[in-house]
């Protein structure tokens, strides 16, 4: 891609006045790791691809099933049966081949979790369990790294900075994960389907402020509750 083709394609974001040409660099020279290749890991994925990261990866060791496909919006139907991250890489591949997109086809656990993220400079964490959470949020503060985190749950969503600019983490706004008999589960209580795409693209939009120099959240809890239509902001 030539610079003029560049700069057309990402005209829109350049002539913000806070982003401008040397923003989009900024975005083009990070890397990026999403955790998670489903239901918010797709809008963040689908979002973060169309702005330009420079590298981008997802890590997810699921299968693509076809109760995904009502929120999990970078999958097509003809993938069902594949793994998840390569049906993404497919899709970011289609949408904009200029950026390094790397799949990973593992599952995240104690022994692997720093060695992936490791390389990367900003970590989205749209797993689907408390395990994951804390041991990504774990790792993410061992290594000084930047989390942004999301979670929903039939019509509500949460989303937080984690660990930048000297800012809390995980642990400080949830010392330990819940017992697991008071978890809340989607596979038995459901999700609306685009409510995945409101939560993950406030948190693709999360680490586009980051990068930029922009105003993300910090130390703050965002709750969105769709069913009132109530957006609020926690301290923590």
């Amino acid at each position: 891609m030539t610079v003029d083709d560049s700069f057309l394609r990402y005209s829109r974001q350049i002539f913000i006045e806070e982003i401008g040409v040397e923003g989009q660099r900024k975005l083009g020279d990070t890397s990026v790791l999403v955790i998670g290749a489903g239901g918010l890991g797709s809008p963040v994925i689908q979002y973060l691809a169309a702005a330009g990261i420079g590298r981008l990866a997802v890590v997810d060791h699921d299968i693509l099933e076809v109760h995904n496909l009502n929120r999990q919006v970078i999958h097509a139907e003809k993938n069902v049966g594949r793994p998840k991250v390569e049906s993404a890489a497919h899709f970011v591949d289609t949408l904009n081949s200029t950026i390094s997109f790397t799949p990973i086809h593992q599952k995240v656990t104690a022994e692997n979790v720093s060695e992936i993220i490791e390389p990367y400079d900003i970590v989205v964490d749209g797993s689907d369990n408390f395990a994951t959470r804390y041991l990504v949020n774990d790792a993410c503060v061992s290594q000084n790294k930047i989390l942004v985190y999301g979670s929903i749950f039939a019509q509500e969503g949460q989303v937080a900075v984690f660990n930048r600019r000297g800012g809390k983490q995980l642990r400080d706004l949830f010392p330990e994960p819940p017992e697991t008999t008071y978890i809340p589960d989607c596979d038995r209580f459901g999700v609306l389907g685009a409510l995945p795409g409101i939560v993950g693209s406030i948190m693709a939009l999360q680490v586009l402020q980051i990068i930029t120099g922009l105003q993300p959240l910090h130390n703050q809890l965002l709750l969105i509750d769709t069913q009132r239509w109530k957006f609020t902001k926690l301290d923590f």
